[in-house]
């Protein structure tokens, strides 16, 4: 059966080894579980979208996985300030990715998005995010918790229970919800760790935390690849 074709944009590093120029790269843990969910993970280059058809770029997919990454510049939400603990930000990234939420959204493609990329989605659709959740002390980074999920969403349906231990790697959050969207998921300090957007024409969820650090050993976690490459089949 061909595997059906799963876009994920890249991201850009300088420091991947054996290589003499910078890099784009996604997590091998992350192809890994997209590969396990019976798709063919593709990295995609982050183009300007002021040259670049997106939604024609997508077309050619069956679905969008939107990952994680640095931290989105904080003008594109309405921050006057720079928060000190503000970090990789890459504004070409920020412009492609926000650019890849709308179109997908708008397109009906299945979408599954994690960590920045619920972040990304937040913020394509208006929303604004803490620049940093108050230090070291209270960031969600090296942190395996347990999240609640509220019952019925397609969250709660992917993930295949109300309750998931969630690894995260986060030192920012949502502040305000993008339009329409809704939360799908919470930690037990009131971190928004899932949203939904119930008006979406197609499949959809965003997680916070990151289901691929888990994915080989926890069904919950690949559930939601699982679930991402099932719809993109289907579609």
């Amino acid at each position: 059966m061909t595997r059906p074709l799963i876009a994920i944009p890249a991201r850009f590093s300088a420091t991947t080894s054996a290589l003499r120029y910078d890099a784009e790269v996604n997590a091998r843990a992350l192809i890994e579980a997209v590969w396990r969910a019976g798709s063919e993970p593709v990295s995609i280059h982050p183009s300007d979208p002021a040259h670049t058809d997106v939604a024609a770029r997508l077309a050619r997919f069956d679905g969008v996985l939107l990952p994680g990454g640095g931290d989105i510049a904080p003008y594109r939400y309405g921050a006057i300030d720079t928060h000190d603990s503000v970090y990789d930000v890459n504004n070409l990234q920020d412009a492609f990715d926000i650019e890849v939420a709308r179109r997908a959204l708008e397109s009906g493609i299945p979408l599954l998005a994690i960590c920045r990329g619920l972040q990304v989605v937040n913020v394509a659709l208006g929303g604004s995010l803490h620049q940093d959740m108050g230090g070291p002390d209270r960031a969600h980074r090296h942190l395996l918790h347990r999240v609640t999920i509220v019952p019925g969403t397609q969250t709660a349906q992917a993930v295949g229970a109300e309750k998931a231990e969630a690894s995260c790697y986060h030192h920012q959050q949502v502040d305000r919800l993008g339009n329409g969207l809704s939360v799908a998921a919470t930690a037990d300090d009131d971190t928004i760790e899932a949203l939904e957007l119930p008006s979406a024409r197609g499949w959809f969820t965003a997680v916070q935390w990151h289901p691929e650090d888990t994915a080989h050993s926890d069904p919950a976690a690949q559930n939601l690849f699982d679930t991402l490459v099932r719809h993109a089949r289907s579609g």
